[in-house]
């Protein structure tokens, strides 16, 4: 059954007492004052309103809402299992205000609202007992609880644009084609470098000392020599990565390193890359640089700007080689054996740079594989 509230002015209601006119239809001589009809409400539930525009429509509107109320009349409770009201209850009446905000409808107040009135009165114990809840009737209650029940499941945003960690930008499938690569990391007084197949297997890995990095003034020939010597050790790849430092230019205590690193840089471009290897021509470039932040995030060693170090992710990695079945990496015997303790706390071995290169590698073959899921 339905009524109508407040829909009539006080004139219309005495005239519609004496019989003048039908509650239905207007007169047709003569005009009513202006009528306000502000809704119709249920007599069954008492939760349900439906506005109503106009006068004219008050009738259609009737007849049509004689049927029954379809709201379930019932108590919340009787709505739900017991299993199902037993989960609702027991995430009111535990989770914090921040997990309450991931529920649907209960973003803001109405969250606060909820441990504000279960601290005051104790936790709810009934579903109907909720609706008592500032903000939340009937019909939020039971989108809250649908909620609970079936929560929505956010797909986590994974696509990582190469360009974000790779210069300079080249095709995806030229990247996902490539058998193996060569990982260079610059230190200031060596390079080291580590060979990786696709299938994540270390083929190579070791550094080179450079005598003359950072001796005097930056002689071209004296760099070029220690240069060579290392391209000259380098294995066979499709592509060659050198990690791109992260020193500010406006770093100037800094600058004398980051010279010498841009510098390095330079000539493992120079003299690792095709002559024939030309934005017009269709060959990839075979030299890539890779952000340093970007691997030093994908493994969590960063703290605000700064990077720290890898070395015990690396021995993680030696580690889960020989006591897992399906390691993040493989390494051959005759390398961990090599390189057990170039990374342990205080070793003079010096093996940051080892420890950069093989971290390079890894995050290249992960970083490339997220970015096209």
């Amino acid at each position: 059954m339905w009524f109508a509230r407040r829909f009539l002015s006080s004139v219309a209601q005495k005239r519609l007492y004496a019989g003048q006119f039908g509650l239905f239809r207007r007169p047709q001589h003569g005009s009513l004052p202006e009528l306000e009809l502000r809704y119709l409400q249920c007599t069954c539930c008492w939760r349900s309103r439906v506005p109503v525009a106009g006068f004219e429509t008050l009738d259609a509107t009737l007849s049509s809402s004689s049927q029954p109320c379809k709201e379930d009349s019932r108590p919340l409770d009787a709505c739900y299992t017991s299993e199902q009201r037993d989960v609702i209850l027991q995430l009111l009446n535990t989770a914090t205000p921040s997990v309450l905000a991931g529920v649907k409808l209960l973003r803001g107040r109405k969250s606060l609202n909820i441990v504000e009135y279960r601290t005051k009165n104790g936790p709810f114990k009934t579903l109907e007992s909720v609706v008592n809840v500032p903000l939340l009737k009937h019909k939020s209650a039971v989108t809250v609880f649908n909620s609970i029940l079936n929560p929505v499941k956010k797909e986590r945003k994974v696509r990582i644009q190469l360009a974000k960690f790779i210069r300079p930008e080249v095709d995806r499938s030229w990247l996902e084609e490539a058998s193996s690569i060569v990982s260079l990391v610059c230190g200031t007084n060596k390079i080291a470098w580590t060979h990786v197949n696709r299938g994540m297997t270390v083929l190579d890995w070791q550094q080179l000392e450079c005598p003359n990095f950072l001796r005097g003034t930056y002689m071209a020939s004296a760099y070029l020599n220690d240069v060579t010597a290392v391209v000259a050790l380098l294995p066979p790849a499709d592509f060659y990565i050198i990690e791109k430092s992260s020193i500010s230019v406006q770093n100037t205590a800094l600058f004398p390193i980051m010279a010498h690193m841009r510098t390095v840089e330079a000539m493992l471009f120079a003299l690792l890359e095709p002559r024939n290897s030309t934005p017009e021509s269709n060959i990839p470039p075979r030299v890539l640089n890779m952000m340093r932040t970007a691997v030093g995030r994908h493994f969590g060693l960063m703290v605000g700007e700064s990077r720290t170090s890898g070395a015990q992710t690396v021995r993680q990695l030696m580690t889960e080689s020989v006591t897992q079945k399906l390691p993040r990496i493989n390494f051959p015997p005759e390398l961990l054996v090599k390189h057990r303790n170039s990374f342990q706390i205080g070793s003079r071995r010096g093996g940051e740079e080892l420890c950069d290169a093989l971290l390079q590698a890894v995050a290249f073959y992960e970083l490339l594989s997220e970015s096209s899921s």
